[in-house]
């Protein structure tokens, strides 16, 4: 066997573990890992992005579409530094990234030298674990216990290695001594069901409703069989968390779509109509659109008891993987009679489609967004991976867009983070190149991350086994959430200063880039491109002129934001008479 260095031990580890893919930029501080992977350029692929943000956004994509961990990869320093947002979307969303930092030479830490930071500090909060590669001999231990710890805890782990510990040649073997760790790769992952007396509570208290309501989120994505069926034996409607939007298809007639701000009327009518909830795999954390206090009897599933009971008192909790804790307790569960609940549920589902529909078509200056989203979910090609980005775009695609069986989707859930729709979607094609991804975003997102993603996709396209790729860019000029934040909660008029952002050709762009686009501020050539979009020898992207004004109408408006709304108008937005308008629209759609 050849001698090699730690960074081709870790890399070689990497391959054991069968990881196939490392995103990340390069740097002085990580040299010698990227020599590594250079040697190893035949069983280990590099993605090389525009930025370390994105890599760490890749790598959580590549967690959350695959299963498998992902892996991200910097120089030390500001490179170590910008990993951290996108490693905070990993932490919060539960997924198993390992992210591999560059560091100074040991014999100059301490010394204030240029680019040293507290690397051990800094990724404190966002690791499971988070070691220092000093010596060879850690490497394999170091490795090994990030790569389980990260699968095991759901979670980030952080290696950090010294740029001079990585051209150190690795013993051939660790031998056996006092304080010695020695180790191996691999990983299973337990099967966990709650005892059998706390099942049998949890179907009493599920059995005894008369009125059972589901909320279904991302712990439920490889429990779909499980949770339809116990959906058809209680005769409830099902509500998703955003995360989980790709549980169930949006063409079961009780899936009442998603829930919270962003959701729709059926699931928030249907929360505070029920006498029974049963959360599965989620931490839904919106209060306001679950039962009131002493309205419901509740259980609860979760693979991790700290998620239980935080946003709702529930009766019983259950702690195991939803798909076996399903399994187990439906044997358990009485096969209730359809009654006026369930159709009362599928008669408000299948009208608030007619409504959904009916809004997509209002007018607007020039093009309504709703019209942009409804017009893409009936193309949807099987297999179809949707990335939304944080704003206005995740609004529509969480309501407008119809989730079919074997699509993926998935956007920043618990830390809402800007920009991570394109690098979301260039990872779901690294991971499925036969597969046609969705990158849907805001132009505040597209200015501040997005189109250098465009330039990573224009490195790569040619090499996937299907060129396609759609980005859709919502252009408003207008960090339109926030300005709705700005007049629904706080009640003050859009600030142009904060809010209108510079207009640009994001279709030219790609364009120019060697990349498909095309820009409309026409409503009636929305299908069209659509279609061509689809029908490309290569990625696409659509630059779609629309209405700031168009109204992201939670599914109930309290007393307190329409007060908030007419503050907002009183003192004089900017946009008032715009958002007045489609909001009198919206209202009368049906």
């Amino acid at each position: 066997m050849s001698k090699q260095n730690v960074s081709d031990f870790i890399i070689q580890r990497l391959i054991d573990w069968k990881v196939e893919r490392v995103y990340g930029y390069s740097g002085d501080g990580i040299n010698g890992a990227m020599a590594a992977l250079r040697r190893k350029r035949e069983f280990m692929e590099f993605i090389q992005t525009r930025h370390e943000e994105s890599a760490a956004f890749m790598a959580c994509a590549h967690s959350k579409f695959t299963g498998n961990p992902g892996v991200c990869i910097a120089t030390g320093g500001p490179g170590a530094i910008h990993l951290l947002n996108g490693l905070y979307d990993a932490k919060l969303d539960h997924q198993p990234v390992v992210a591999i930092v560059g560091q100074k030479p040991r014999h100059a830490m301490g010394s204030n030298s240029l680019q040293e930071v507290n690397l051990s500090g800094l990724f404190a909060d966002v690791s499971e674990y988070v070691e220092t590669i000093n010596v060879p001999e850690q490497a394999p231990v170091v490795m090994d216990r990030a790569l389980r710890i990260a699968q095991d805890r759901r979670g980030v782990c952080t290696v950090i290695l010294p740029s001079d510990v990585q051209t150190l040649d690795m013993p051939s073997e660790i031998e056996p001594a006092h304080d010695v760790a020695r180790s191996a790769t691999g990983y299973a992952r337990p099967k966990v069901i709650p005892q059998k007396s706390d099942l049998a509570i949890a179907a009493e208290i599920l059995n005894s409703g008369k009125r059972v309501a589901i909320l279904a989120g991302a712990g439920c994505l490889e429990a779909s069989k499980e949770l339809e069926q116990v959906a058809e034996k209680l005769q409830a409607g099902v509500a998703k968390a955003l995360l989980g939007k790709a549980v169930l298809p949006d063409d079961r007639p009780f899936v009442t779509g998603c829930i919270g701000l962003l959701g729709t009327e059926p699931s928030a009518k249907m929360m505070k109509e029920c006498d029974t909830l049963l959360m599965v795999g989620t931490s839904f954390p919106y209060t306001e659109f679950l039962p009131d206090n002493g309205q419901a009897r509740g259980v609860q599933i979760d693979i991790q008891g700290k998620s239980q009971s935080v946003f709702y008192p529930m009766e019983k909790n259950l702690t195991g993987d939803a798909k076996s804790t399903l399994a187990e307790l439906l044997p358990l569960l009485e096969t209730k009679k359809r009654d006026e609940w369930r159709e009362g549920i599928e008669a408000n589902v299948a009208d608030w489609w007619k409504k959904l529909e009916e809004r997509a078509h209002q007018k607007a200056n020039p093009i309504n967004p709703q019209r942009v989203f409804w017009e893409l979910s009936s193309r949807l090609p099987d297999k179809a991976i949707l990335c939304a980005d944080s704003g206005t775009a995740a609004n529509w695609f969480a309501r407008d867009i119809k989730i079919r069986e074997g699509m993926k989707a998935s956007l920043s859930g618990k830390l809402a983070s800007m920009c991570p729709a394109v690098p979301y979607a260039i990872a779901a094609k690294m991971a499925y190149p036969d597969r046609v991804p969705f990158a849907l975003i805001g132009d505040g997102a597209m200015q501040m991350l997005g189109i250098t993603n465009l330039i990573t996709i224009s490195k790569y396209w040619q090499s996937w086994d299907d060129p396609r790729l759609v980005i859709l860019v919502l252009n408003n000029q207008d960090l339109a959430q926030v300005t709705w934040e700005m007049r629904a909660m706080e009640g003050d008029p859009k600030f142009e200063a904060s809010q209108k952002i510079p207009d640009m050709d994001y279709a030219k762009f790609a364009r120019d880039l060697g990349l498909a686009g095309r820009r409309t501020d026409n409503p009636d050539q929305i299908g069209e491109i659509w279609d061509e979009a689809l029908q490309a020898d290569r990625p696409f992207v659509i630059d779609a002129l629309t209405d700031p004004e168009v109204p992201t109408i939670p599914p109930h408006i309290t007393f307190e934001q329409t007060k908030n709304y007419l503050s907002a108008t009183l003192k004089g937005d900017a946009g008032r008479l715009g958002f007045l308008r489609q909001s009198i629209r919206d209202f009368l759609a049906r």
